[in-house]
């Protein structure tokens, strides 16, 4: 059976040609350094490419694994307050309103609160993470207030800035 060759089959025997020649060439002390050669670089390639990605894969999974159980126990307590807080009576504004100024008089002269119509300002001067996340939690349980808007800072004393809420009561 005769087979015709393309351009590239026929440079590609070509080339085949010649290594098989310079291979025939070589003295047998420098093909086993040749082959030797070779294998080196296969199992590099081997390395490389298949074994060092999955060692590093198993290396790093426990780590992971923990990350992303903390993030799902995190995600959980957080569904299981918006939960509560759904099923929580309803309050109207002015049972919100008293929350908030009850929560705000604990910062003392760290925050002052606003209430106009259904939005909550609270300004804060040097209050500390805690305070602050202590204020949130009872906004957001004590008076159903949801933020809207926060334009804060942080310096060496502690936050300072604004913080917007919306209350419940007549919003959606």
């Amino acid at each position: 059976m005769n087979a015709v060759l393309s351009p590239a089959q026929g440079g590609l025997a070509a080339v085949r040609a010649q290594l098989r020649a310079r291979w025939r060439s070589l003295a047998q002390r420098e093909r086993r350094l040749v082959a030797a050669l070779a294998a080196v670089l296969a199992v590099a390639v081997v390395w490389l490419l298949l074994v060092q990605p999955a060692w590093r894969t198993l290396r790093s999974a426990p780590a992971e694994i923990d990350r992303l159980e903390a993030q799902l126990q995190q995600m959980r307590r957080e569904a299981t307050e918006t939960a509560e807080l759904r099923n929580a009576p309803r309050i109207n504004l002015t049972q919100a309103s008293a929350a908030l100024r009850a929560s705000t008089e604990r910062l003392g002269e760290h925050g002052k609160l606003q209430v106009i119509g259904d939005r909550a300002t609270l300004t804060l001067t040097n209050a500390n993470g805690d305070e602050l996340r202590r204020w949130l939690a009872e906004a957001r349980s004590g008076a159903r207030a949801r933020p809207v808007e926060a334009n804060l800072t942080r310096g060496p004393q502690g936050h300072s800035g604004t913080l917007v809420v919306a209350l419940p009561g007549n919003n959606p």
